[in-house]
């Protein structure tokens, strides 16, 4: 069976493996059972290689050695393959957290975090500033900024940005409600969509329906974040968003916020 190149890569990149374990197991699975020189032909692999190649595919869990002579080999199915991988990339991923959680209980941690709060203490706040480009990036900083949150969020979108609230931001600013911090967002609410997300958000924040042309979001007058495009012309990657740490500018930019609040 002829398998293409583009498959071939597909198939390195979702399995982790090295091009000539990809042609030697695709090859196996076409004949089922077979010897190490019958897969070196079938997949054009040197000979030198092959057993090499076996024994690694062996241990991965890819193929079975068969018992007696000649040694063959037997292709494991793809189904129990996949089952294998995601098995052993999430206790990967567990093993991973928990070292990471234990780093937080130590010492050398805690040193860390010490550093960084004696340097921040440093730092004009002016220089206190980023860009994030590609929603997901952005959205992931606006998380990490509102779990932060003390005394109040500000939040002026659009009415798209409004119903992707609920999807990014929900369990999140669910916990700033149970934290007793006030929530209170800005955005046109002229259709279905704004309107149904603009109820299910209600339940944790004070939504109203004002077009203030703007997305930004304001965490305890301090953080800003605030999109620089047209979330309507602009796709989602393209999407840019700047970050700054200075209560003159996030404060300015939330006495607009209050104004049009309150109708001036």
């Amino acid at each position: 069976m002829v398998v293409s190149e583009e498959t071939l890569k597909k198939l390195r990149s979702a399995f982790n493996l090295n091009i000539y374990e990809v042609k030697v197991w695709v090859a196996l699975l076409s004949k089922g059972t077979a010897t190490a020189g019958e897969l070196s032909d079938m997949s054009n692999v040197p000979r030198s290689r092959s057993y090499d190649i076996l024994e690694s595919l062996e241990k991965k869990g890819f193929i079975i050695m068969k018992l007696g002579r000649p040694i063959k080999y037997l292709a494991v199915s793809p189904q129990e393959i996949v089952k294998r991988v995601k098995k052993t990339i999430l206790e990967r991923a567990e093993n991973h957290v928990k070292s990471i959680d234990n780093v937080q209980k130590t010492d050398v941690f805690d040193e860390l975090s010490l550093l960084y709060k004696h340097g921040i203490e440093h730092i004009d706040p002016s220089t206190i500033a980023g860009s994030f480009r590609g929603r997901t990036n952005i959205y992931d900083h606006i998380l990490n900024i509102l779990g932060n949150a003390e005394k109040e969020v500000i939040i002026s979108t659009t009415a798209d940005g409004l119903v992707r609230k609920i999807e990014y931001m929900k369990s999140t600013l669910r916990k700033l409600k149970q934290n007793k911090v006030k929530i209170r967002i800005a955005a046109p609410l002229k259709s279905e969509k704004a309107k149904s997300a603009a109820k299910e958000l209600g339940e944790f924040a004070e939504v109203r329906d004002l077009d203030m042309k703007s997305r930004f979001i304001i965490a305890d007058n301090r953080d800003l974040v605030f999109m620089v495009a047209n979330d309507k012309e602009t796709h989602e990657s393209a999407d840019v968003g700047i970050w700054v740490n200075t209560p003159f500018f996030a404060g300015s930019l939330a006495t607009m916020f209050e104004n049009a609040w309150k109708g001036k």
